[in-house]
């Protein structure tokens, strides 16, 4: 994943601290809650119901790892109740503003301190990172909607029963997710899948025990492949007679496409659940939704023993 450059708001934040203090003169009658990406709003969402404001900064359909915070999100950011961001590189900016903004009344929880942490594979330079989409392993978003309920029990005590019958709520469905797909790998003929894209989902392979071989590690910034990475997803999808070769959802999908052809087989979508169309999210899709898509699409990855 190539690094963010850390955005200073000097500039900027002397004004909008300023609008800030007139926007708080209104009482909210509910919490209001600002998340950066699709995976934060939606735990909150199913953690929260109705009971809070939620903000979502990224529109959907944008790319998440060029996303900058825009005058309006700075301020939506300070004068929330609950900032709920993802922790890692994509998030640089996160850190400065949070300080120049003062911390108030506000809290803040960031994903990656919610779970156990995995360490990026194919990193060149010898700087261990750590990957931050923890939320594609559904264990692991069992793990920050609990962290979410503590923090909107803090900010709203009286909804705390709530956010603990609807958290339990969706750690059952979450559980009914993490055993679909445990069934799918332990009954697949295969235990390895193919990415003609970027791979952010290695919080998803290593808590199924699955292999990948994939086109660039992580959220690479790479988008053209070299022969030697066209070949190798080439021989090794013909190696494991691939059914489907999968890209990220809102990519082009150019480079599955291209090693299918070569071998007969299929480009599908697989979710890693960054982000999400404009039609699905005013169709209220859910994390949930496209995961038991992934579901689905796994089984036909992998096949079935005989």
């Amino acid at each position: 994943m190539g690094k963010m450059k850390r955005k200073t708001f000097a500039a900027t934040l002397a004004l909008l601290l300023a609008l800030l203090s007139g926007c708080a003169g209104a009482e909210a009658e509910k919490p209001s809650v600002v998340t950066v990406i699709f995976p934060q709003y939606d735990i909150v969402r199913a953690v929260a119901g109705d009971r809070v404001d939620l903000k979502m900064l990224l529109k959907p359909g944008a790319e998440v790892h060029t996303y900058e915070p825009a005058p309006q999100d700075i301020i939506a950011i300070g004068g929330c109740d609950l900032f709920f961001y993802g922790g890692g590189e994509s998030d640089e900016w996160v850190e400065g503003l949070l300080e120049s903004t003062g911390g108030g009344s506000r809290l803040t929880l960031a994903m990656m301190d919610c779970v156990p942490l995995l360490e990026e594979e194919g990193e060149e330079d010898g700087e261990a990172e750590y990957d931050e989409h923890v939320w594609t392993s559904p264990e692991n978003v069992i793990l920050i909607a609990e962290a979410v309920r503590d923090a909107l029990s803090a900010i709203d005590p009286d909804g705390a029963a709530v956010y603990a019958a609807n958290t339990e709520a969706y750690a059952d469905e979450l559980r009914r997710l993490d055993a679909a797909f445990g069934e799918a790998v332990a009954s697949g003929e295969r235990d390895t899948i193919i990415f003609g894209d970027r791979f952010p989902l290695l919080y998803f392979v290593r808590a199924y025990g699955l292999r990948y071989i994939a086109a660039f590690p992580g959220c690479s910034t790479e988008t053209e492949p070299s022969a030697a990475t066209m070949a190798g997803l080439i021989r090794g999808a013909m190696d494991i007679k691939a059914p489907l070769v999968l890209y990220l959802e809102l990519s082009n999908g150019s480079i599955a496409r291209a090693v299918a052809e070569q071998i007969g087989a299929e480009p599908r979508v697989f979710y890693a659940c960054h982000n999400l169309t404009q039609d699905d999210f005013e169709g209220g899709k859910t994390y949930l939704d496209f995961m038991w898509e992934n579901v689905a699409t796994l089984k036909e990855a992998l096949g079935e023993k005989d």
